[in-house]
């Protein structure tokens, strides 16, 4: 029995944890190309016979091709070509290698899918020409292509800029093979009519009201001439673009308080690379208070909302009506802040049954005003049947009443049967406490007096065994 229950603790799972790794493992070799190795998470292709003809694919229909990260191929001869659907299951590819191997030709599509691809390698190959348009959605932290025959032309510049422009570039001996089959290193190559292209955005005036329009001109210039688009992300307001040869317009309607902050651009790309220019677009709305909800208990009891709102509202308390007077004790803490919207609370420290009530929050700014209130009940009252007479209390949470109509009368509260009941209940508390006390103290005063009784009873009957025994003087 105590073997049984050593194995069905941490032994166990280690135990499971290592037969599905096994059966990972069997099911990667299953899948694995000839000539190709396969874990669960990388293939490589190192031996070149009888070697590949086409990039490896997994083959069975219950493999998990998004869980390889790394690919890596060495000595394939007869791998000429990456079709456009060859690496799109791999969407989880971080790392790809293709070296001393026939590589010719790389599709224009063929990275589409593969978003997190962050190394790549294709050192001594076949390829005369690497389009960037294959490689521009990617976040490349590097790009190693030495010792391929490159074709001198413009299509190739891009990897020279890209190699400029980088802040710690590879060593890598780049070079294109011109007219006269030369080798020209890649860095002094020169090309005429081959440069990068500019843009331009006119944008007068990006601070808007909501539901408003605004229209933004952006100019393209470059040799080879550059394509013209708009980068305006995941705006949600309605917008259209009117492009000619050199400009294009674009025009934003009934622009949203959602779109406030984000940013639009004007692209211009060509085969060298591209270029931009951006603006964030800046919108003025009333103020909304999306969030409003009784007070919790933490550290401090709280009060909590959300409000959003541009330019930033200015924030009011009320109680019970009147305007309430924040201090140490009470006041408004903004807690995060996200461009427009502001979470946080009004922050109450220890309160008491004298700050139950209606709290009412008012957010204003020159565009306009919103208001919630909530109710809130810190404490129950100390006696459900006292009626409490009208009085206008200021203490330390600042909750006086001021000239900006306080007509509740405190008098004429009713409280809720709960809050009746469990002050009815403290109160009997109360008393029975008292009648305990009172009772003990009786019962103390009692065995106090018999005490003393019985001592002034033994006193007397020592007195009268000695009138008893006669004087020895008469005898």
């Amino acid at each position: 029995m105590s073997s049984w229950t050593r194995w069905h603790g941490p032994a166990m799972a280690r135990l499971w944890g290592f037969c599905l790794l096994v059966v990972g493992f069997w099911r990667a070799a299953l899948a694995c190309p000839t000539s190709c190795k396969c874990t669960v998470s990388r293939i490589w292709c190192t031996n070149p016979s009888p070697g590949i003809v086409a990039f490896p694919r997994l083959d069975i229909d219950d493999s998990d091709p998004e869980n390889i990260t790394e690919i890596y191929i060495a000595n394939q001869k007869r791998l000429e070509i990456i079709n456009e659907d060859d690496v799109e299951d791999y969407m989880g590819l971080r790392n790809l290698t293709i070296v001393d191997s026939g590589l010719k030709f790389v599709a224009h599509r063929a990275f589409l899918r593969n978003t997190d691809l962050q190394h790549i390698n294709f050192t001594r190959n076949k390829l005369t020409n690497l389009p960037r348009k294959h490689f521009r959605h990617l976040d490349l932290s590097e790009l190693i292509v030495a010792g391929n025959p490159f074709t001198c032309s413009c299509e190739i510049m891009w990897i020279k800029t890209l190699q400029e422009t980088k802040a710690n570039p590879e060593t890598q001996d780049l070079y294109c093979l011109n007219e006269n089959s030369k080798n020209i290193p890649l860095m002094s190559l020169q090309i005429p009519h081959c440069g990068m292209p500019s843009a331009s955005l006119a944008a007068p005036n990006l601070t808007v009201e909501e539901g408003k329009s605004v229209t933004l001109s952006c100019s393209v210039a470059g040799d080879p001439f550059p394509n013209l688009y708009w980068d305006v992300g995941n705006l949600v307001s309605k917008h259209m673009n009117e492009t000619s040869h050199t400009k294009s317009i674009l025009r934003i309607t009934n622009i949203s308080s959602d779109d406030s902050g984000k940013q639009i651009s004007c692209v211009a790309e060509n085969l060298v690379g591209e270029d931009q220019e951006s603006v964030n677009l800046t919108v003025h709305f009333a103020p909304t208070i999306t969030f409003l909800e009784s007070p919790t208990s933490d550290h401090h009891w709280c009060i909590p909302f959300t409000v959003k709102g541009n330019p930033k509202p200015a924030l009011q308390w009320f109680y019970n009506g009147a305007i309430l007077n924040e201090s140490k004790y009470i006041c408004t803490k903004i807690h995060v802040t996200n461009h427009t919207e502001y979470h946080g609370c009004l922050q109450l420290d220890n309160p008491t049954h004298m700050n139950n009530g209606d709290y009412k929050l008012v957010a204003k700014n020159e565009y306009g005003k919103d208001e919630k209130q909530i109710s809130a009940h810190f404490m129950g009252w100390p006696g459900a049947s006292i009626n409490y007479p009208d009085v206008i209390y200021e203490d330390d949470y600042g909750t006086a009443a001021n000239d900006i109509g306080d007509t509740t009368n405190r008098s004429s509260e009713i409280p809720t049967t709960g809050i009746a009941d469990k002050a009815g209940r403290e109160h009997l508390s109360v008393y029975a406490v008292v009648v305990i006390a009172s009772v003990v103290g009786f019962c103390l005063l009692v065995m106090l007096f018999l005490l003393k009784l019985a001592r002034h009873s033994k006193f007397g009957m020592k007195g009268g065994a000695r009138s008893l025994n006669p004087d020895p003087g008469t005898w």
